[in-house]
């Protein structure tokens, strides 16, 4: 195996200069660097990853923290943490994910500790204590999401009140005028950001474009939107957060005789088209920015790494929208049986 004192014969420089290219720790000539960059690689010199923490006083390692409040992973979630993964590499860095619900004050023990370098917090809430543990052990972080008042804070966040008007500007063109939001149940809506900005953006923009709007709740999985079916009345559109709720509800809305989109458009909000394309018909879908959302938070985290006067990052990141099979113009009176929707 290769030695720093091999590389340094390789290249004809001193084992000290070797160091300074290895940990970036000193100013090293361009030509230099180069040729201690091709000795390593010609005799397959690895540095190693200890010793390169305790030489540049970082252990290259973040944390990103993903309380798991549901039962199972989303598909969104594995693309945060790709992304998140990517950028962390690119920058010579590692990722531990942290799944716990309590998990701060640990978190800002392992940064005093000099096991992490500093966190990355999703699945935000409005008060979110995470917050304000990390601020007063000088731990630094970002945040995928915002808190309640997040002006004074590192954050990327999907642009949910964007997702939600531009929805409501499609579906009210096709002459829907009213449309059910559907949020997670209780313990999802109370205090979490992403819910409480789009139930307030709902709200907002329903009532300027004379929308009757109506908010309804589901457990997250396709069992809580077939048992949604019921609760529609004269909905004629539907805007869903999750994607098992989606489906379960067009599952059951097609078994109780109601047709998608004919008598129900359906949008599927912050997801991804793998999820989409198992509708039947395809969902349309405002697809979420999550890889990007990943990677923006640890750029946003490094960024502060870097430089801790550095500017704020403040970011909100759109979706595309991708056309499915599940939004059509909304049914005139005198058309279909709507008492469909009612019965089981």
């Amino acid at each position: 195996m290769a030695t720093m004192r091999d590389v340094a014969d390789r290249a004809g420089v001193s084992i000290a200069t070797v160091s300074f290219v290895v940990n970036d720790s000193k100013p090293v000539s361009a030509a230099t660097r180069q040729r201690v960059v091709d000795a390593m690689a010609e005799l397959d010199y690895r540095p190693h990853a200890l010793a390169r923490a305790l030489a540049r006083r970082r252990s290259m390692i973040l944390a990103v923290v993903f309380p798991l409040v549901r039962p199972r992973l989303l598909n969104t979630a594995t693309l945060f943490f790709a992304g998140a993964a990517e950028a962390a590499a690119e920058r010579g860095y590692s990722i531990v994910l942290w799944p716990s619900l309590d998990s701060s004050e640990r978190l800002a023990g392992l940064r005093a500790d000099g096991l992490v370098d500093g966190v990355v917090l999703m699945e935000v809430a409005l008060d979110d204590d995470r917050v304000d543990v990390l601020r007063d052990s000088g731990t630094p972080f970002a945040l995928i999401g915002r808190t309640r008042d997040p002006s004074a804070l590192d954050w990327v966040d999907i642009d949910i009140e964007g997702m939600v008007e531009e929805s409501l500007a499609r579906l009210s063109s096709l002459g829907h005028e009213r449309i059910a939001l559907v949020l997670g149940g209780p313990e999802r809506v109370e205090g979490f950001g992403a819910n409480a900005r789009a139930r307030e953006t709902f709200r907002r923009v329903s009532g300027e474009r004379g929308l009757s709007g109506v908010l309804l709740e589901a457990e997250e999985s396709a069992r809580g939107g077939r048992a949604l079916a019921a609760e529609l009345g004269d909905a004629t559109a539907v805007l869903v957060f999750d994607g098992g709720i989606a489906l379960g509800l067009a599952h059951e809305l097609r078994h109780r005789g109601v047709s998608v989109p004919e008598d129900v458009s359906i949008v599927l909000l912050a997801s991804t088209p793998d999820v989409a394309d198992f509708g039947d018909p395809e969902l349309d879908v405002l697809v979420s920015p999550a890889h990007e959302l990943g990677r923006r938070g640890v750029e946003a985290l490094l960024a502060r790494l870097e430089d801790p006067a550095a500017p704020l990052v403040q970011e909100r990141i759109g979706g595309e929208w991708r056309t499915g099979g599940s939004v059509a113009p909304a049914r005139r009176p005198g058309g279909a049986d709507r008492s469909a929707i009612d019965r089981g």
